[in-house]
């Protein structure tokens, strides 16, 4: 796909937002993105590396064009056979590139094995993959639902949501008294923004709606309870379990493989470390490790 791509470099540089300097002769093209200890005289790379360990990665590498952190100082020499586009932040920049001219684009539409319940509200503008089914929901623009993903009733899921495949949202949970299960009468809310990875599984609320806020994003083998809420720009990394009844406030992180148990609060702009076990709440920019979890310092 990439190797018949022919950018200018030119175009390039003015796809990106903030520049601060562009060393080298700034023409040409570039075909490909590529890592920057793999590439070659078509390639576009980045490094993301602010010590002067990057200076000599950048000039070993063949890649025609870096973008890289504008923090560093280069000479004449480290840009004769390449182009150098510094920026205060070169992940984000690179990945500009990639959605600008990389990525695969998505055609809006129903695939014709999917199964969509005639009450459900589907904008013209989203995607339902192949496989998939859709309950009594709301899908919004731009939304992109993957194969064989399971939407039951009483969802809504917002503009420019992704949701990859085998995942399952709106399950009932299993909350019980005694021995009677409870029924779920709440739904999901999948605010914009959202990326979803596969295999996950959001259980809906039992009263009022499980939530997952505006931008943020559920990684791979994630199970979020019935009636959780997960504030806005989280970061739950893959492997994770959040228990029923939980609250992740704003632009918090639960790294790899992390348990939260039931009716547990987590602070904002809190981080919860790898594999920890979290038993008491978690205050604002805590960092807690640990099993159970216990806070070591704060982040500023």
């Amino acid at each position: 796909m990439s190797s018949k791509r022919r950018i200018a470099v030119k175009q390039l540089i003015g796809s990106i937002e903030n520049v601060t300097k562009v060393l080298g002769a700034g023409d040409g093209y570039i075909s490909s993105p590529a890592p920057l200890n793999d590439s070659n005289k078509q390639s576009l790379s980045f490094c993301s590396d602010m010590t002067e360990n990057a200076r000599e990665a950048i000039r070993s590498s063949k890649a025609k064009v870096v973008v890289c952190y504008d923090g560093l100082t280069f000479d004449k020499e480290d840009c004769i056979d390449k182009t150098l586009i510094l920026t205060p932040d070169p992940r984000l920049a690179f990945v500009q590139i990639l959605r600008s001219y990389f990525e695969e684009k998505v055609r809006y539409g129903v695939s014709p094995t999917a199964v969509v319940e005639k009450d459900a509200i589907i904008h013209p503008n989203s995607y339902i993959g192949p496989h998939t089914y859709i309950g009594r929901s709301e899908i919004g623009e731009g939304a992109v639902i993957h194969g064989n993903v399971q939407i039951y009733s009483g969802a809504k899921v917002g503009k420019n949501v992704v949701i990859n495949a085998s995942t399952v949202i709106g399950a009932e949970g299993i909350m019980t008294t005694w021995d009677v299960r409870s029924p779920h009468l709440g739904g999901v809310v999948i605010e914009d923004d959202v990326w979803i990875g596969s295999n996950v599984s959001i259980q809906r609320g039992m009263l009022s709606d499980t939530v997952i806020g505006q931008g943020s994003t559920i990684g791979h083998l994630c199970n979020i309870g019935h009636q959780t809420v997960i504030g806005k720009r989280c970061f739950i990394v893959s492997g994770s379990v959040i228990g029923g009844s939980c609250h992740v406030g704003d632009y918090s992180q639960v790294s790899i493989s992390a348990s939260i148990r039931d009716k547990i609060r987590v602070g904002e702009k809190a981080i919860v470390g790898m594999g920890s076990v979290v038993t008491k709440d978690v205050g604002d920019r805590w960092v807690v490790v640990g099993i159970p979890a216990r806070k070591i310092r704060e982040v500023s």
